[in-house]
């Protein structure tokens, strides 16, 4: 991800947290926790026009009213204070989308929010010459077979970035590149899947989603209006209040058991399609994160298939 686009990421978190506040101090005792996180996202709020300040708050107050919707303990409550937060980043790594938490401590209840601008990736996920994914996505480690498939690839791009290449220098980087590795990427999962059976398609979306069930906030600029969708796999988002109950009601969304198939998408060097069983589909895009060579490639990971379960919903914007 580029500066401009983390900073943007980080002023619409910004944007989330006051809204939010704003929201429910108006209801009932709030207090945003201020650490490291916030005042990161504070000093990216500021880089901000005044025009994308009001853009901005405007796509964050559509996505709360959705989200107030569908949680009632928001606003429930005996007079304890409510919690917000900006996680840090460090929480992605270990597995949390959650880039928001709406906290209640005197029962117990947490819920969060993955804040994304204009962009709908679920993972951007590495293969490296070091790095074993297998190990790292789901706790298999990658086979011998693999790294004797990888290791000619990574070899030839560590000669490159010594010359001092880059990516655009090289005239065959899909034939040569793209495709061996994602040949060797495909070839590892379908082993992988064959000696562990229905426990990879379950881990593997695990790890693509998350430990904790969450909300996914999308601000689309230019349709005007923000998207929630709700990831409920474990049931502890929508829970009804002891006086206030629910507006909708979200079924709990059951994890894959079977791979169904992991194909390249049609006409595409660059990009794989893995279909699970229970409606699960995801692309994964490889591709160079940087300008000069380096013996290390990204996924771009979108979720482009969800079970019936998942609850989308869309809500336009009002006042821009």
């Amino acid at each position: 991800m580029s500066g401009k686009s983390n900073d943007q990421g980080r002023a619409y978190e910004f944007a989330y947290l006051n809204i939010l506040f704003e929201e429910i101090s108006s209801t009932r005792l709030a207090k945003i926790v201020k650490n490291s996180s916030y005042f990161a996202a504070a000093k990216a709020w500021n880089t901000l026009s005044d025009s994308d300040k009001v853009i901005y708050r405007t796509s964050a107050l559509a996505g709360a009213s959705v989200v107030f919707d569908l949680e009632p303990l928001i606003f429930e409550g005996d007079g304890e204070e409510l919690e917000l937060r900006i996680q840090p980043d460090s929480k992605g790594k270990d597995g949390d989308a959650r880039d928001l938490l709406i906290t209640r401590r005197g029962v117990e209840w947490e819920i969060g929010l993955s804040v994304k601008h204009n962009h709908f990736a679920v993972k951007h996920s590495r293969l490296s010459k070091s790095l074993d994914f297998g190990d790292k996505w789901y706790g298999i480690k990658c086979s011998c077979s693999y790294w004797e498939d990888v290791y000619p690839i990574f070899e030839y791009l560590d000669c490159e970035k010594q010359k001092g290449s880059k990516w655009s220098d090289l005239i065959n980087k899909e034939d040569e590149v793209y495709v061996p590795l994602l040949n060797a990427f495909k070839a590892e999962v379908e082993r992988q899947n064959i000696l562990f059976g229905k426990d990879i398609p379950k881990l593997l979306v695990e790890y693509l989603l998350g430990g904790f069930d969450f909300y996914k906030v999308i601000g689309m600029d230019l349709k005007r209006l923000t998207r929630v969708q709700s990831y409920n796999l474990r049931g502890t988002l929508n829970r009804n209040g002891k006086t206030s109950g629910k507006s909708i009601d979200l079924p709990v969304s059951k994890l894959p058991t079977r791979i169904i198939s992991l194909e390249y998408k049609p006409a595409s060097k660059n990009t794989l399609e893995l279909y699970f069983d229970g409606g699960w589909q995801f692309s994964f895009r490889i591709h160079n994160a940087s300008t000069k060579v380096e013996p290390s490639l990204k996924f771009d990971i979108q979720i482009v298939g969800m079970p019936t379960t998942f609850i989308s919903i869309d809500r336009r914007w009002s006042g821009v």
